[in-house]
């Protein structure tokens, strides 16, 4: 008999030791039985080990699939960095196949020409391992992408195009396609089974030789791998929010240097990280002479009268409209109905989060606590006032004010599926919907041909969000969507906000690589990219046993010299799942030292999100 020791695939358990009476590779995916129970588990050899002292069971079957000695060694990675089992980790992977043949190689001939400034960042491209793509919406970043994968495929390797999952448009689709015919393949949450089964062949062929596609993508059994593509890389949707709580923007730059793979991210806002740590080359000019109006209103009313009227003149023109809200769901926000301010922390710069069951104001960084104000304490004549509304009741308002015109939906509740998302964006590119309603998917890489104006609501919820990054998400979404409006030619940008110096300023006077440089001069020292943060939740359905769980953590965090326990209370969303959450927020400039205490937490309750987007 030969003993193993095997992981479970997306168990939080550790090792456990099988034996088998042949010899098995490493990382070869086995079926076991566990004590007690009848079905049959998923589980990957890790490592081969003596004779333990105890009885061991069987593994029960040997499969075809098998985990490469690159998935291994990724998965243990995660598994230290983003704290949980190798079980776990390797459950994200897709694995190989003994099965399958290789295929001869191709050649592909894209025939785009570049521009002069799109050949110099090409160029810029080639000379680095890793850098950053910072161009403008509509400088034809896409076009660079191309040539760039053309020519990484024409070598015999692999590629990934990593987008934002609901980036993922029949547009694109269409151009990669288009040079790349059947040798490319998309690759998201909304395909069917059966067609993720053809790709995974395609791929274990070498038949697919390019898969664009959403973070998964990159867990996808690649041989040859020679170039990765991070598209929108500030996007934060690249950040899983479930256990691996993994970045694949972050872990597609760990894999480039550690197998020395080409690395681009690309982006019109790139992240304080990416502009911190990479190489960049600013293209910033377009491909089709645009220019833009952007208009500010200061109702704190959900359709004023200025933004009505922009919709009527564009409809009168027979253009179409965008309206943005941050979620599809009724958000809910505080500011001053005078001012727009929210409540900041006088310690933080952060706004301060309400926690109704004390009834108090709370930031999370610092522990600061105040009670709720009965007036603004910015203006001191304005009142805090809770906000709601939400795509579904704008949908209804502006189908008052317009009935005979098509207005419809665009969010995840209404664009469910792959078919759904095409038909709607082929209807709107036809012109048979007259106003878009929509959230942050309004903003990720669309095409819209005739959108003449860009309404964005509520983008005051997003700068006054309880975070270090509120003020980097609110404009990086107020230029992604302002992007959307006059592609081509004139287009106008109306945005309801109390906040317009902010706005104004980085939108019309300055542009975002000095928005960058000012916001890395206020985060050192305190935020990331500079220091490590993480946050540490607690759930349970008893209350008062997660408040101690969480009490009795702080202690012995708060003992620790090299880590500093920034801020702990009761999470922002205070009870989901009929839970109670409270949550711990950690930060060191000491890599080292965070990981170790936070796998030195060893709590049920507890979920842990390294480099979290808090």
């Amino acid at each position: 008999m030969i003993y193993y020791e095997v992981v479970l695939l997306k168990s939080p358990l550790g090792a456990l030791t099988f034996q088998y009476n042949e010899d098995l590779k490493i990382g070869t995916k086995v079926l076991i039985k566990l004590k007690n129970r009848k079905v049959l588990n998923e589980a990957v050899i890790y490592k081969k080990v003596s004779k333990p002292e105890f009885e061991c069971s069987n593994i029960e079957e040997v499969t075809s699939k098998f985990y490469s000695q690159t998935m291994l060694e990724i998965a243990n990675f995660i598994s230290q960095y983003y704290v949980c089992s190798i079980g776990e980790a390797l459950s994200v992977y897709t694995p190989f196949d003994i099965n399958n043949s290789v295929e001869e190689e191709i050649s592909f001939d894209s025939g785009i020409n570049l521009s002069i400034e799109q050949q110099k960042a090409y160029e810029f491209l080639e000379e680095k391992r890793q850098a950053l793509l910072f161009a403008n919406t509509g400088s034809g970043k896409t076009e660079i992408y191309i040539k760039t994968i053309e020519k990484i495929l024409n070598k015999g390797k692999q590629a990934i195009l990593l987008m934002p999952e609901i980036s993922l448009t029949p547009q694109m689709q269409k151009r990669l396609e288009k040079v790349f015919k059947g040798h490319v393949a998309i690759w998201h949450s909304k395909i069917t089974k059966k067609k993720k089964e053809e790709i995974l062949e395609g791929i274990l062929s070498s038949k697919i030789k390019l898969v664009a596609g959403a973070r998964s993508a990159l867990f996808l059994p690649f041989d040859k791998l020679g170039l990765i593509i991070v598209d929108e890389e500030h996007d934060e949707s690249y950040k899983s929010d479930s256990k691996p709580r993994l970045n694949a923007k972050d872990l597609s730059i760990y894999i480039s240097k550690k197998y020395d793979i080409r690395l681009i991210l690309g982006s019109a806002t790139a992240s304080t990280s990416s502009f911190l740590k990479l190489p960049y080359f600013r293209l910033e000019k377009t491909y089709y002479d645009t220019s833009k109006k952007i208009y500010f209103d200061n109702s704190s009313s959900e359709l004023s009268q200025n933004v009505l009227q922009k919709i009527t003149t564009t409809l009168e023109n027979k253009n179409q409209v965008i309206v943005f809200l941050p979620t599809r769901a009724n958000y809910k926000y505080q500011i001053c109905t005078s001012c727009g301010k929210s409540v900041e922390c006088p310690y933080c710069s952060v706004s301060m989060s309400l926690h109704k069951n004390d009834k108090a104001l709370k930031c999370h960084y610092c522990g600061y606590a105040q009670k709720i104000p009965d007036k603004c304490p910015s203006c001191e004549n304005g009142i805090i006032h809770n906000l709601r509304v939400g795509t579904a009741e704008i949908e209804s308002l502006l189908k008052e004010y317009y009935p005979n015109k098509n207005i419809k939906r665009f969010d995840r509740d209404e664009i469910k599926t792959d078919k759904k998302l095409k038909e709607v964006l082929n209807e709107f590119n036809s012109n048979k919907i007259d106003i878009l309603i929509g959230t942050q998917m309004l903003s990720k890489g669309h095409d819209y041909h005739n959108v003449k104006l860009a309404v964005v609501l509520g983008i005051d919820s997003v700068l006054n969000m309880n975070s270090y990054k509120a003020r980097e998400r609110a404009l990086s979404l107020l230029i992604q969507i302002s992007g959307r409006s006059g592609r081509k030619g004139e287009g106008e940008v109306i945005i309801q906000t109390q906040n317009e110096e902010f706005f104004k300023y980085y939108l019309i006077q300055s542009d975002y690589k000095e928005f960058l440089e000012g916001e890395l001069q206020f985060r050192e020292e305190l935020y990331p990219p500079y220091l490590k943060l993480a946050r540490v939740i607690f759930s349970h359905t008893n209350g008062l046993k997660v408040k101690d769980e969480m009490d009795k953590y702080v202690k012995l965090l708060q003992n620790n010299n090299d880590i500093e326990v920034v801020g702990f209370g009761q999470s922002g969303i205070f009870k989901m799942a009929n839970k109670y959450r409270y949550e711990i927020i950690i930060r060191s400039a000491n890599i080292k030292a965070l990981l170790t205490a936070l796998h030195s937490i060893n709590s049920a309750m507890a979920s842990i999100d390294m480099d979290t987007n808090y």
